[in-house]
């Protein structure tokens, strides 16, 4: 904890946004800074966004500190009374919220932790008010719960419970596990946005691997992720060393390695792989964040396709069952469209580079044909496969030393050709598709369209370079393709 931890009024009261919001409330009292920002505060951490508790109305604090700070307030629940000013080029947020209770205390009695359970007066007394002892429990790094019904309030805390104690690096209470586990039937009540929230912070968190232990140790993970609860058991081939769930935990430590290590694993293109991962995608989550999803979800649908033969087990079709589990997972979720369509790709393709190797190095055309199956994530599963060949470390053929470093040098080099791709696009067509269709007495349609595609991999492979020999190569393509036929 900082030196102000044993007073966070004091670091709160430096804090710039705190300024303002003094400077635009004026002497207006009955206006707490609650939950996380004075956690954050009694922690030493920066203070970027704000929660306001109010006795009075939450709407009229807002629109005055809006007004002072020169951005907009408006309403976010009617039927709670809260409010949020948003300062998006800033990178902060206030929201404002009625008091629950006739006075402070009360408030703070309703609320999950006892951590966010710490009020600061926004005017007045720069003592925190603190009746459950959180500052106390954050010199422990101790979670517990505010009341016996805090779970039961709001089901939701469940899964905070795990994402907090991961994130801060803190122990939940015993007690708080117990009453956690006693309801923990309940962590699906909630609205399948607001799991995916808490889900997203906790895999896109400082320890996401503590975050999923906890939230086996809270019997969550059945509850909320029952499809990866049935990882759990499932025997690979001899390729592997460890059944599903234990193989999939494994790729996300190697996912996460590879975060650390991009220089091993991307070469000399780190940067820009850097600078891929970190780009927002969806769902508030960036493409990082993502991975790590696709991470846990590659092989959701082993134990759906598995079948054993003479002693020999396999997996027929994972990859696609995958891609329509995940979609099932995002519809309870109520993910965006684009967060699905993501991941689902990433299962879809983490067995593709793996099929490639005996071909190293790949010609122009195969690398064509990749990039083009797998964008827009071919950065993202290319790294997904490596992740998912070091976690391969059986006695089968695949997990040989000579073919796992087979497997890297193949993905430096595709994430290369990929960036490539992702900068400058496919080439340039020489001559449009009606042009094409003129020279050689073609109608619009599917024969135009192969036509066109195997222009762009003839192109990309550097075998046509001008129109003439577009003209030519497609012609005698279309004459090769009608004799196959």
């Amino acid at each position: 904890m900082s030196d102000h931890g044993a007073n966070p009024a004091v670091r709160l009261g430096e804090a710039p946004l705190v300024l303002a919001v003094r400077l635009a409330l004026g002497a207006v009292e009955g206006v707490w800074i609650v939950g996380g920002a004075v956690r954050d505060a009694a922690l030493g951490s920066e203070v970027a966004d704000l929660d306001l508790a109010v006795a009075g109305d939450p709407g009229a604090a807002a629109k005055a500190i809006a007004r002072e700070l020169g951005e907009h307030a408006f309403e976010l629940s009617a039927e709670f009374g809260t409010w949020r000013v948003t300062g998006a080029s800033r990178g902060w947020q206030v929201d404002l919220t009625v008091l629950r209770g006739e006075h402070i205390e009360a408030d703070l009695g309703e609320r999950d932790f006892t951590i966010g359970a710490v009020a600061v007066p926004v005017v007045g007394a720069a003592e925190p008010i603190d009746p459950f002892g959180g500052l106390a429990d954050l010199e422990r790094r101790l979670l517990r719960a505010v009341s016996e019904r805090s779970f039961e309030a709001d089901p939701l805390r469940l899964l905070r419970a795990a994402r907090l104690a991961a994130e801060l690096g803190l122990e939940i209470d015993a007690d708080t596990v117990a009453l956690a586990r006693a309801v923990a039937d309940r962590a699906a009540d909630p609205a399948g946005e607001r799991q995916l929230a808490e889900l997203r912070l906790l895999i896109g968190g400082p320890d996401p691997m503590r975050g999923l232990a906890l939230l086996d140790e809270l019997d969550l993970t059945a509850v909320v992720l029952p499809e990866f609860e049935g990882l759990r058991g499932v025997e690979q081939g001899p390729n592997h060393h460890l059944d599903v769930h234990d193989h999939t935990i494994a790729v996300l430590e190697h996912t996460l390695e590879i975060e650390r290590d991009l220089g091993r694993f991307a070469g000399e293109r780190a940067e820009e792989v850097a600078a891929l991962l970190a780009e927002p995608l969806a769902d508030e989550m960036t493409r990082g964040t993502a991975l790590r999803f696709g991470a846990l979800l590659h092989d959701i649908a082993k134990p759906a396709t598995r079948s054993e033969r003479d002693g020999f087990v396999g997996f027929r079709g994972h990859d696609v069952a995958g891609a329509e589990t995940i979609a099932e997972i995002c519809s309870r979720l109520r993910a965006s469209r684009r967060l699905t369509q993501h991941l689902r790709g990433l299962a879809l393709h983490h067995l593709r580079l793996g099929f490639m190797i005996p071909e190293a190095p790949l010609p122009p055309r195969r690398v064509h044909e990749y990039l083009r199956a797998t964008e827009p994530v071919a950065v993202d599963v290319t790294l997904l496969t490596v992740a998912d060949r070091l976690s391969a470390r059986g006695a089968g053929p695949l997990a040989r030393p000579e073919m796992v470093e087979a497997h890297l040098t193949l993905a430096r080099e595709t994430i290369a050709a990929a960036l490539d791709w992702r900068r400058d696009g496919p080439p340039v067509p020489l001559l449009r598709g009606d042009q094409l269709a003129r020279e050689l007495g073609l109608e619009p349609g599917p024969e135009l369209g192969k036509a066109m595609a195997e222009l762009e991999a003839a192109q990309y492979a550097g075998e046509v370079t001008d129109r003439a020999a577009a003209v030519e190569h497609a012609r005698n393509w279309l004459a090769w393709s009608k004799e196959e036929a």
